[in-house]
């Protein structure tokens, strides 16, 4: 794949939110592997999403499970007039 066209749309910070919206007990592993990082990463964007309010961390067992707060507004002043569930409406083909 071409530099210029590795590229996407949304964030990896977007792309975890998403992808715990469908399914909030994904283990960081599954999360790295979907997102297309590494773990470590995974768990710094977790840590900034969970202080941003985005989401919270609980736990079933051994294994954590997260709840996505879908009424969030977006940090940017571009979208800070949209909520983190309207992204996630549009990508989750929720409208």
């Amino acid at each position: 794949m071409e530099a210029r066209s590795r590229w996407t749309f949304l964030s990896n910070h977007a792309h975890v939110t998403v992808a715990l919206a469908q399914n909030p007990e994904l283990r960081l592993r599954d999360l790295a592997e979907q997102v297309g990082v590494t773990e470590r990463a995974v768990a710094q964007i977790l840590v900034d999403l969970e202080a941003a309010g985005v989401i919270s961390r609980g736990r079933d067992g051994r294994r954590n499970v997260y709840t996505v707060h879908r009424g969030v507004p977006l940090r940017h002043p571009l979208e800070c007039h949209r909520v983190v569930g309207d992204i996630l409406g549009a990508v989750l083909g929720e409208l």
